[in-house]
């Protein structure tokens, strides 16, 4: 380092004598070495940034920033496969609270409505909770005591409608080979006779009990989720916001409003609609003498809740017991009624009742239940299409990348007005967003230690 020049001597104060002289050197030279060390800084600032930017630099450019986008992808993606994973080794769980909330979304207005009426909660709760308990437990007895009272007609009838099936193959052109029919069906009967049937009967039977003991697992769970969904539902989601304020407190709000709506108006109308067609149908086979026209009639109620299939699975297993009991022209008959309910409830009562509560394209519909089917099976079937409902609804509230309207490029919007959840808002439900967006907090904290700490400041402003 060179040596800095002697200290101007003008600009030395005229006072202070010989002790000015030194102070005014000692100030140079503690300048000149903070100038060098900014130098070294600076220098050591390049230094350091010449020997990152190596690293830095393939992640610079489009590639680089492609893979960092791939990185993160597939980091979700992980998340995501962990958490189905997870979920997938409690389905039973999973199924049970999902069936509960959607339950509960269609009879908790009830509940609401005997409390406004002078109910208490508990009393409403109790009142809704065994009027479903009561009716559920009443179709399943009907259908046992049914089945039970016309299985010997029915096992009777069905071996003549079998002979009649075949003798009418053996007349159609079609090539059917009889011969290997009953070469099938006798190798059936051997199996089922067999040591080695016998020998796997125990093993099956644990099978069947270990079904049965997990089915009613999830039956009791199921129930007692329902009760404290319909009892603390309220409080529950009151707890849950409370968590967030604003913005992010009121899109909660009305993304829960919405899913309520949506999986309520899906149970409700879907029941409705499916009793109709129960009722219909199950009088059509009474009339044709069916048997079993009552268990027949609550395959139809239940199968109308799988959207696509539902109503096809129901007519196919009607037309079948039809023809084994009671010939070919009574399963035609059975054919064209199921044809004519389907077109009634399609053409009439699906639009009537159910209006825009689903708001799905009819491919996104059959997706859905093709993975619901595959993933919960009977259960993934029939819960796919309403939550898939749900989660549309959930993306409508939350995003603000959709441009509604006509554009002048793109033409027409493909979300009819009315398909959006804002138009399913109430004045109400308007007025409570708003609210909490415009919403000062002044609430106080959980933590002791936080509120210990506010007295003596809020003593202070006091005094």
């Amino acid at each position: 380092m060179a040596t800095p020049p002697p200290p101007d001597q003008s600009s030395t104060p005229a006072t202070g004598g010989s002790s000015s002289a030194p102070d005014a050197l000692a100030r140079h030279y503690s300048d000149a070495e903070a100038n060098d060390g900014a130098d070294s800084a600076g220098t050591g600032l390049d230094d350091a940034a010449r020997s990152i930017a190596p690293a830095v630099g393939p992640w610079s450019d489009g590639l680089g920033r492609a893979g960092s986008r791939a990185a993160q992808t597939l980091l979700v993606a992980a998340v995501v496969a962990g958490v189905l994973w997870v979920l997938l080794r409690v389905t039973l769980v999973v199924i049970a609270v999902l069936v509960a909330l959607i339950l509960a979304s269609a009879v908790g207005p009830l509940v609401h409505w005997l409390e406004r009426k002078g109910w208490s909660n508990l009393m409403a709760t109790l009142a809704a909770f065994i009027g479903i308990l009561l009716l559920i437990g009443g179709v399943i007895t009907g259908i046992v005591f049914t089945i039970r009272n016309q299985w010997e007609t029915l096992t009777s009838q069905a071996a003549s409608g079998w002979n009649e099936l075949q003798r009418l193959l053996e007349q159609s052109p079609l090539p059917v080979d009889t011969a290997t029919l009953d070469s099938a069906v006798q190798r059936v009967s051997d199996v089922v006779a067999s040591g080695s049937f016998a020998g796997n009967a125990a093993n099956s039977a644990l099978t069947g009990l270990s079904a049965a003991a997990t089915f009613l697992t999830g039956l009791v769970l199921m129930i007692v989720v329902l009760f404290f969904f319909l009892k603390d539902g309220t409080k529950m989601w009151n707890f849950f916001l409370r968590w967030f304020h604003g913005a992010r407190r009121a899109k909660l709000a009305e993304a829960a409003d919405r899913s309520s709506q949506v999986l309520g108006g899906y149970v409700r109308g879907t029941a409705f609609v499916a009793l109709i067609d129960a009722v219909l149908i199950g009088i059509g086979l009474a009339i044709v003498g069916v048997p079993l026209a009552l268990p027949l009639a609550v395959v139809v109620f239940v199968t109308a809740f799988i959207p696509v299939i539902g109503a096809t699975i129901a007519g196919i297993l009607a037309a079948l017991v039809a023809l084994f009991t009671n010939g070919v022209v009574a399963a035609l008959i059975v054919v064209a009624i199921v044809v004519a309910v389907n077109q009634i409830e399609g053409n009439i009562l699906q639009p009537i009742i159910m209006g825009k509560t689903l708001s799905l394209h009819a491919l996104v519909v059959l997706l859905a239940l093709t993975v619901g089917t595959l993933v919960g099976g009977i259960f993934g079937a029939i819960l796919a299409v309403p939550y898939t409902a749900v989660a549309w609804a959930v993306i409508q509230v939350w995003t603000d990348r959709y441009q509604t309207g006509d554009d002048p490029v793109l033409g027409e919007d493909p979300l009819d007005p009315r398909d959006r959840v804002a138009a399913k808002a109430t004045m109400a439900e308007r007025w409570k967003y708003q609210r909490m967006r415009m919403q000062n907090l002044g609430g106080g904290k959980l933590g002791a230690a936080k509120r210990d700490a506010a007295e003596p400041a809020e003593e202070s402003e006091k005094a």
